[in-house]
């Protein structure tokens, strides 16, 4: 398939996100958070409580969802712990996926929290870009804590 400018445009801007927003900031706090809380974070990579280096966790139907960072009591790199937040992250060029972004995050953690309700999870999204007010209106309304940074490429 050919990739247009704008697509490999975005997906470097994609990547940029991941480098300084994910592993350089976001990642080193919420690593320090856990430290001093003697929780486990884990992160997209290799572990082995875990196959290979997605973050998978199921849901209440029996639906698998890969996740960008979970917090955990009791977790090792051996052994899964008891989850206590789950946090996910988007970017987006411009606002027309926005909304269905918002749902997909939405999708995937609302029946995750419910199988794990008794621990009380933490939830949130760290959202970059041009998302709208409904889709950010919406995690808000499900009980997302949202970060947002509000970047327009136009």
């Amino acid at each position: 398939m050919a990739q247009s400018p704008s697509h490999k445009f975005g997906q470097a801007l994609g990547k940029l996100f991941e480098d300084i927003v994910l592993d350089d900031i976001l990642k080193p706090r919420l690593q320090e958070f856990a430290q001093t809380k003697n929780y486990y974070l884990d992160w997209q990579r290799s572990r082995p409580a875990r196959s290979g280096k997605k973050v998978t966790w199921e849901d209440k139907y029996g639906n698998k969802h890969d996740l960008d960072f979970v917090i955990e009591i009791d977790g090792t790199d051996d052994q899964l712990g008891r989850p206590v937040a789950f946090i996910e992250s988007a970017w987006r060029r411009y606002t027309k996926h926005s909304k269905n972004k918002a749902q997909e995050i939405q999708g995937a953690i609302l029946p995750i929290i419910e199988l794990h309700h008794l621990s009380a999870p933490f939830y949130g999204a760290v959202l970059v870009g041009d998302f709208t007010k409904p889709a950010l209106d919406q995690l808000r309304n499900n009980g997302f804590a949202i970060i947002y940074i509000p970047i327009r490429f136009t």
